[in-house]
């Protein structure tokens, strides 16, 4: 399945979410009036005749009660949602996840990130900070609303248990559900569950409270009813918890499916994703997490993470059985132990063979980019493949080590985006770097001082790559930490009175990423637009890329007549050089970003078009096309030139 039908199919199951969420309100309102009439009728058993009981339980009554368990229930979510608000780093703080960081002097965690970081950069997506769940048993979640505030959470049993190639196939799971969109269904089944079972936590309280004051209750008749609200309400809570297990394994199950083969897919590696699985039934714990918090997030797990009575009924994932014969059709029904002298080889995990295969990886990438047409360049989106993988691997580890350790924590993130942007004018050069001594914080102006002195320029080929490792720790800043970074960002740009597309670039994907971590600014623009009313923002894109290209023995007018085709019926012309400017680009890209999910491959395939006409595609223009692929949300694996 490709990346555009995944992400409709998530928005089409936030809907069924949505139908089978009021369904479940109107069963619990059904049940809380039958329980207040139930009540009633108990404290007025003497004079409870029908004509009485209609007199003093009306209409009114019922609408007045549905009303708060509706506005109850809709006030619980929507709590729990804005409590979740900040993404993923919410959710694994309230599972009391560590975040692990580089250079923490611990085998398995680096190894852990290394693998995190690879297969971020050969999807083209930031790359995601990783959580440590201090639990025995085997499993793993991806959380977050997009790829922005993503985060990877990984229990210790995993990383100590599972080989690295078992790892990878259990963080390319995780993967999938970020490009397939069910991060935030799953974000959005958290809040539901929680409106939809407090209900329950309503009854506890009054019951904890009445047993508190048990000696009024022999004086007032009302005490009893009480304990009997308290107790029904409990009941209608449990009602509730069984409505939400039955929303969550409807939701959940056929995805876990879809992300199992997704996982393959990438790796090309079976043996990965299957071993892990194997893994966790010859495992003591299983994938079982004893965190209390476990049950509100157990749809969002790798695995299953709570034990129930009715666990065919209410089980979150496929049983383990179904899901290892799907990977391995050959599996002989024996799972797998882990062996005290494995441990010991998955602890010395190394680098070695990384260089070793640099050139055939990028050769065979560049063959790739070479000759795809323009149904495989958007083809790749969100569908990255094992030569990605490769390439992503061996990429790292040539990247110098003085970039790399820069990308890996805070001051040095910052650090090395102010690098990027430095003019290559001398004078202009020192005048940005006064700026930052005058007006940046002093421990990322003395890093960019150590790269300018150590570094003379980055690699084309490590420049995204870079940028999408330091989005992770820039996440770490404070909102005022990150808003005099972005403040020193645009003016270290604007400084030469001029801005370049690769300025641009870094501008508007660091941006892009960190805005909805720390500003959540709601768009105004109106969502899901068709395709046909963004006309002139489409011919604003497709003119900009078609002068951005040297389009070599070719003529312009009929590269931009050949992306237009790819539109369809749309009449736009090829605005002058001069008629465009990089404002207009992000006005342009800003409402492009709202168009509905299944006409972003027309869009994407005429940006395409215009950078593969003269059967070339440059550094400008791979960086450009991933930046545009990018804003769209739409993760674009590297081309490389």
């Amino acid at each position: 399945m490709n990346f555009f039908k995944s992400q409709d199919i998530a928005r089409k199951n936030t809907r069924y979410l949505v139908v089978l969420f009021l369904l479940a309100i109107l069963s619990l309102v059904v049940l809380t009036n039958l329980l207040v009439i139930v009540i009633f009728n108990h404290l007025n058993v003497n004079v409870a005749s029908p004509e009485i009981l209609n007199s003093r339980f009306d209409w009114n009554t019922i609408i007045i009660v549905s009303a708060g368990v509706t506005s109850i229930i809709l006030f619980g979510s929507l709590y729990k949602m804005l409590s979740l608000s900040s993404g993923g780093a919410r959710v694994a703080e309230m599972l009391d996840a560590e975040l692990i960081v580089e250079d923490s002097g611990d085998h398995n965690k680096q190894k852990i990130l290394n693998v995190v970081e690879e297969m971020a950069i050969a999807s083209g997506t930031p790359v995601p900070p990783v959580y440590l769940l201090d639990e025995d048993g085997i499993n793993a979640f991806a959380a977050g609303y997009k790829a922005s505030d993503a985060v990877i959470g990984i229990t210790r049993g995993a990383i100590e248990k599972l080989s690295r190639d078992q790892l990878q196939g259990v963080v390319a799971h995780e993967f999938s559900h970020i490009f397939n969109g069910d991060m935030r269904l799953n974000i959005r089944l958290i809040g539901i569950l929680h409106g939809i079972t407090i209900i329950g936590t309503i009854g506890y309280y009054l019951l904890r409270s009445s047993s508190r004051s048990s000696h009024r209750r022999s004086k007032d008749n009302n005490g009893g009813g009480i304990v009997f609200l308290g107790l029904g309400l409990m009941v209608i809570g449990y009602a509730g918890t069984f409505f939400g297990n039955l929303i969550k394994s409807a939701v959940s199950r056929q995805r876990e499916f879809l992300a199992d083969a997704s996982a393959v897919q990438f790796t090309r590696n079976p043996d990965g994703i299957a071993g892990a699985l194997k893994r966790i039934g010859g495992n003591a714990s299983g994938s079982l997490m004893e965190n209390s918090h476990t049950a509100e997030i157990s749809h969002a797990l790798f695995s299953q993470g709570i034990s129930s009575y009715l666990e065919g009924l209410f089980a979150t994932h496929p049983p383990l059985n179904e899901r290892i014969q799907r990977i391995d059709p050959y599996w002989n029904g024996e799972f797998e132990y882990t062996p005290e002298q494995e441990q010991a080889e998955v602890v010395e995990d190394t680098d070695t063979s990384k260089r070793e295969q640099v050139a055939k990886s990028a050769a065979i990438l560049a063959t790739i980019a070479a000759s795809m047409d323009t149904d495989a360049v958007t083809e790749q989106i969100g569908q990255p493949s094992i030569e990605h993988l490769n390439y992503s691997h061996n990429l790292i580890a040539n990247i110098p080590d003085v970039l790399k350790n820069a990308a890996h924590e805070p001051c040095g993130a910052r650090a090395l985006i102010y690098f990027m942007v430095l003019d290559k004018n001398p004078d202009l050069r020192k005048q940005q770097l006064h700026h930052l001594m005058a007006h940046a914080d002093p421990g990322a102006y003395q890093e960019t001082v150590k790269l300018n002195l150590k570094i003379d320029t980055i690699e084309s080929e490590y420049r995204l790559p870079l940028i999408d490792m330091a989005l992770s720790s820039l996440r770490q800043l404070s909102k005022k930490q990150y808003q005099l970074f972005k403040n020193n960002l645009d003016i270290l740009i604007k400084m030469d009175e001029k801005i370049n597309l690769f300025e641009w670039v870094i501008q508007k994907i660091v941006t892009h990423h960190l805005d909805r971590v720390f500003e959540k600014k709601q768009r105004k623009i109106k969502k899901h637009l068709s395709l046909k009313k963004t006309q002139n923002s489409c011919a604003t894109l497709l003119s900009l890329l078609t002068h951005t290209g040297k389009q070599h023995g070719i003529d312009k007018e009929h590269a931009f007549n050949l992306a237009k085709k790819e539109l369809g019926d749309f009449n736009i012309k090829l605005l002058e050089r001069n008629a465009l400017n990089l404002s207009m680009l992000n006005q342009a890209l800003d409402e492009l970003a709202h168009i509905m999910p299944l006409e972003k491959p027309r869009l994407l395939k005429a940006c395409a078009v215009c950078i593969t006409a003269d059967k070339m595609i440059t550094i400008t223009e791979s960086e450009l096309f991933r930046a545009i692929a990018d804003t769209l949300d739409c993760p674009m694996p590297p081309l490389v030139v």
